[in-house]
């Protein structure tokens, strides 16, 4: 392609007033941009990153930065990563749930990755020089979670609510999870405003951040404001599940209450059953009795890709009340329907336990 003549001679203007020649240029070749060190290009990683990402991956870039504190990013080869990954699969944790290392090989390279998504979204690298993107990650294994039978049910929270330090607690906990089908930080984070007990509605905030109202039973919205009031909610914004001296409950509390069942259930600690079975339990019972649709609202998937089919069975607050209202055979304000019979039902056989 011809320049144009015009061009070119406006920016021989310009090199003459600058009292500079090709000749100049040529011999004189444009610094290259410095690429940043690994360890030094960390802070500006963690920075960007959501709390989700900081608590899944920080551990990881932490030892990226620790394997190549003085490499620049441009000199991390795909073997480097591949190795790093292979180290933590050696080192990692041996625990209830791990399946030799797979996980810590998996979490590596998708920190790596989302790390060098960075460096590339900043210019410091060309999309195609990614390492990371070249190790492939070890293939996800079926999940051996289940959906739990009305009896294994009924025994966790039987012990739940006749040991430990705060049976009310860990009921409510254990009933919320259930009702709601919500993992553990979509509990952790709800707030007092979160609550709606007129409606029988609590807001939750979960993966990617995203809001939704979920149904649950008057009588879990009457008991969940009582224990809130008795230990000291009282701003909107104030967390709304507490430990008995007050303080709003950690992931610890969860930690505590599966240790405790599985010291008391020995087939709890050898399944390695955990709060997450809980939303399998209650997602498997609202699929089998009102469909796939209806199931995907319930879990929070409705916004989720997927095949174009699932544009028309979207399911809205009222199909989820009414599959709730079935399953704990209690109407619900939000229901449509007014036959509540949750036949075959778990939650069903599970008691109430007494108010704070």
């Amino acid at each position: 392609m011809t320049a144009d003549p015009a061009a070119v001679a406006a920016a021989r203007q310009v090199l003459a007033h600058l009292r500079v020649t090709v000749t100049d240029l040529q011999s004189h070749p444009a610094t290259p941009s410095v690429v940043p060190t690994v360890a030094e290009y960390l802070p500006r990683v963690v920075a960007a990153a959501g709390p989700g990402a900081r608590r899944t991956y920080g551990t990881y870039w932490d030892r990226m930065a620790a394997a190549w504190p003085e490499r620049s990013l441009d000199t991390i080869t795909a073997s480097d990563v591949e190795a790093l990954k292979q180290a933590m699969i050696a080192s990692a944790v041996a625990r209830r749930n791990s399946r030799n290392g797979r996980h810590a090989g998996e979490h590596v390279i998708a920190a790596a990755r989302a790390y060098y998504r960075r460096a590339i979204a900043d210019g410091l690298i060309d999309a195609s020089a990614s390492p990371a993107h070249r190790v492939a990650k070890p293939r996800r294994l079926p999940g051996t979670r289940r959906a739990l039978t009305a009896h294994e049910l009924e025994e966790i929270n039987a012990i739940a609510r006749t040991s430990g330090n705060d049976v009310i607690l860990d009921a409510l906990l254990l009933r919320l999870h259930t009702e709601t089908a919500c993992r553990r930080s979509g509990a952790l984070a709800l707030r007092l405003i979160d609550l709606d007990t007129t409606n029988g509605l609590v807001r939750l905030t979960e993966k990617g951040s995203t809001v939704r109202w979920q149904p649950i039973t008057l009588d879990l919205a009457g008991h969940l404001r009582e224990h809130a009031d008795a230990r000291g909610a009282v701003l909107p914004t104030d967390p709304l599940l507490r430990a008995r001296n007050g303080h709003p409950i950690t992931s610890r509390r969860y930690d505590h209450l599966w240790q405790r069942l599985g010291a008391r259930l020995p087939w709890v600690a050898v399944h390695g059953i955990s709060t997450h079975w809980l939303r399998h339990t209650t997602l498997t019972w609202v699929e089998r009795h009102f469909g796939y649709g209806i199931a995907r609202a319930y879990a929070g998937h409705t916004d989720s890709p997927g095949s174009s089919i699932t544009t028309y069975i979207k399911a809205d607050l009222h199909d989820v009340a009414n599959a709730l209202s079935a399953m704990t055979n209690q109407p619900h304000p939000l229901a449509r329907v007014a036959d509540h019979g949750g036949a075959g039902s778990p939650v069903n056989h599970v008691a109430w336990p007494t108010s704070e």
